[in-house]
């Protein structure tokens, strides 16, 4: 009688979610970690109120996280997220008084939209490398943002705007339930449709996925299209968080965005990544930020750690795509 044998192939994609398993309690353990560590140090951590804020706070990050890992598990970058939420939160200010608020919001989210498509359309037609295009879109959309708002600082508020912020769906505030919205449709998308499980066979190999028939660089456009629009939504619920526009808000959130999705167990060469586990990524991150707030620590030593943290997270994807490798290597 003749014994089945598994082919490596199925055998490697047998042993894949054990791996990604493992990977998800290893962050989760970071997590609790942290939790313990910033609780013993700051009897505030764990309140209800502090809570709270440390979830609102992280929102404006996981908004963007969400499409940055569709983005990256397809093999693109976005760098100009941050300042695309900005120039949005600008564009808002400079015209609610002739648009009404919520007429400069959406002209502010089809801007965004727009810095997006250009961003594929270079990397997708003229074939530019995403990482010089998006960052060469960082310093324009920045740029622009100080240009219109005259370097100032404008105030934006109107009590129905400010309900994007501070309203509550039940006992969740509404900031965090569209986070969580966000969330869950991209992991259904991601999981479960074709466009999803296209991101990965493009991140894993392009020539061999165009081969195959998937349309590549409308895949990819739509990604940087999306990426770009989740700024701008971002930068909305920003905007009204703050009561007001700023060229200079939400610098450096970019380096946070690829930190948490890159913990989060997303591969920066593309083919590997989960929602879930970017997820955890932004709670790490934000509570990192919150617990060194609450010891008082300046943001100079707070820029230390998020670099260091931003180092690990690119060392720890370079540990995860050699031991892949290796693993295999091992089966073939």
């Amino acid at each position: 009688m003749s014994e089945h044998v598994a082919s490596p192939a199925t055998t490697e994609r047998r042993r894949l979610p054990v791996f990604r398993l493992q990977e998800g309690i290893g962050l989760l353990a970071i997590l609790v970690l942290i939790v313990v560590v910033l609780s013993s140090l700051s009897p505030v951590f764990l309140t209800q109120r502090n809570l709270l804020n440390l979830l609102i706070a992280s929102t404006t990050i996981a908004m963007i996280a969400v499409f940055t890992t569709m983005l990256m598990v397809s093999g693109g970058l976005d760098l100009s997220v941050a300042a695309t939420a900005a120039l949005t939160g600008v564009v808002i200010a400079e015209t609610q008084e002739a648009l009404g608020i919520w007429g400069a919001a959406a002209l502010g989210v089809a801007v965004s939209a727009l810095v997006g498509a250009i961003n594929g359309f270079m990397v997708t037609v003229v074939r530019i490398n995403p990482f010089i295009t998006t960052l060469g879109m960082l310093s324009v959309a920045r740029g622009l943002a100080f240009v219109i708002a005259d370097g100032l600082t404008v105030p934006v508020f109107d009590p129905g705007f400010a309900q994007l912020s501070e309203g509550m769906i039940g006992p969740i505030p509404l900031p965090v339930a569209v986070t969580l919205t966000l969330f869950v449709a991209g992991w259904a998308v991601m999981r479960f449709t074709v466009y999803g499980r296209a991101m990965y066979a493009i991140g894993g190999n392009a020539e061999a996925s165009a081969l195959a028939g998937v349309p590549v660089q409308r895949y990819r456009f739509i990604a940087y299209l999306l990426s770009g629009l989740s700024a701008g939504v971002a930068g909305v619920f920003l905007t009204s968080r703050l009561y007001a526009a700023a060229p200079q808000a939400a610098q450096g959130y970019e380096l946070t965005v690829i930190a948490a999705v890159v913990l989060g167990g997303t591969s920066l060469a593309g083919g590997k990544g989960s929602l879930v586990g970017t997820f955890i990524g932004v709670l790490i991150l934000a509570a990192l930020t919150n617990g060194m707030t609450l010891l008082s620590l300046s943001t100079d030593y707070q820029q230390i750690i998020q670099g260091i943290v931003l180092l690990l997270a690119v060392g720890l994807d370079q540990i995860r795509v050699g031991s892949l490798g290796r693993l295999a290597a091992m089966r073939t």
